[in-house]
């Protein structure tokens, strides 16, 4: 019998290791020293609350599931009826394709062919890699059409330091901009964080904070990597997700009111364009047409442990 998610791809290495699946080329498990480091779902289970999902040809929101392009007006279907949105792209749960499966690393692939909606074909790849500095997500796409493409991707790992709630865990956020949305959670405004609640460059303990809130204006290392900490002060468990330049926004999601999961872990979501980016233009990347420079974008994330 199948497993809910499909086929299931282990990979270990430098003391991780991660199953990775046909369903959606989801993250399902990411363990270091058999410590958890996501809090993911079992085999038989189907990914609930977009865990460890990729999310492309967008991530989070379009508001009506309708936007213009190239002088072109299209319509998504609503994959988020109750909000009257198209959520988190076309891929999460179709079958993508072994390219390359080594002890170490996987490799997937799917085309995503033209449709209502989003009427141009890409190819998308993504590779996971662990060693011993974690694991290494490398997200890419390519248009195969012979017009201009709009494309942003993310993903949505939730990180765990312990079995929760996230209250007493301590949180290092290195945003200085906090993104306001309406009653469907779409762009509304910004925020700075100082002074407010989400102020979390300096680390501190979440507790009553909620989380479903994407930030930008991220700090950044000399090699231009962000890095968002989580660590529970009373194990020393730690972990840690950093994104590349392509990645200018983080979604944080603590599941507040979903029954049984709620508060448990966080959801930390690379994301290299905003809630509502097809209708905005924010953080788009148009792909040029097929065979031509600029026809390919890839973005890179990962998640290691902190002793």
């Amino acid at each position: 019998m199948l497993p809910p998610s499909g086929d299931q791809y282990e990979i270990s290495g430098g003391g991780y290791r991660a199953v990775v699946t046909e369903c959606g080329a989801g993250l399902r498990l990411l363990e270091h020293a058999g410590v958890p480091l996501v809090d993911g779902f079992e085999a038989d289970e189907v990914a609930a609350g977009g865990r460890g999902q990729l999310l492309a040809p967008w991530p989070n929101r379009i508001g009506d599931g309708a936007y213009s392009f190239g002088g072109r007006d299209h319509q998504l279907p609503l994959s988020e009826p109750s909000r009257h949105n198209a959520s988190h792209g076309l891929v999460r749960w179709v079958a993508w394709s072994v390219a390359e499966h080594t002890g170490h690393s996987v490799s997937l692939t799917y085309r995503l062919m033209a449709q209502s909606g989003y009427p141009w074909t890409l190819d998308l790849r993504v590779g996971y890699d662990v060693s011993a500095a974690g694991l290494t997500v490398t997200q890419a796409a390519t248009n195969r059409a012979a017009t201009p493409a709009p494309y942003a991707s993310g993903a949505h790992p939730y990180l765990s330091v312990g079995p929760g709630p996230v209250d007493g865990w301590e949180l290092t956020l290195p945003a200085a901009t906090r993104v306001l949305v309406d009653d469907r959670l779409r762009p509304a405004g910004q925020e700075d964080v100082a002074g407010t609640p989400y102020d979390f460059r300096v680390a501190r303990p979440i507790r009553e904070v909620g989380f479903d809130d994407a930030f930008t204006d991220l700090g950044r290392d000399a090699g231009g990597l962000a890095t968002v900490v989580l660590t529970d002060p009373s194990s020393g468990r730690g972990v840690a997700l950093w994104v590349d330049g392509q990645h200018r926004w983080l979604q944080l999601f603590s599941a507040d009111e979903v029954p049984g999961t709620a508060r448990r872990s966080l959801a930390v979501e690379p994301m290299t364009a905003p809630a509502d980016a097809f209708r905005t233009g924010t953080g788009v990347v148009t792909l040029a047409p097929a065979g031509q420079p600029g026809d390919a974008f890839a973005a890179t994330w990962g998640v290691r442990a902190l002793s």
